[in-house]
């Protein structure tokens, strides 16, 4: 079972529930009102691996896309 506080803590930016971490893949992405949703995505922001809807994977792309700028200075 997925430990929604940490990964809360260690997210470098959440954005309306989702947490945003970034990894040496990309980013990983998690639904914290949902832990069983999650996704990965790659620096370009390909599909890498999700149990994500598609409407929900639109949603965080955007989220990803506007707040990049505040995740560039984090260390993977």
């Amino acid at each position: 079972m997925t430990d929604v506080k940490k990964v809360a803590d260690e997210a470098d930016v959440i954005v309306n529930g989702y947490a945003f971490t970034k990894c040496k893949e990309g980013y990983r992405i998690l639904n914290l009102n949902r832990p069983d949703r999650a996704a990965v995505l790659s620096q370009t922001g390909d599909v890498l691996e999700t149990s994500m809807d598609d409407i929900e994977l639109q949603i965080v792309k955007c989220y990803l896309s506007r707040n990049k700028d505040f995740m560039e200075g984090c260390d993977a």
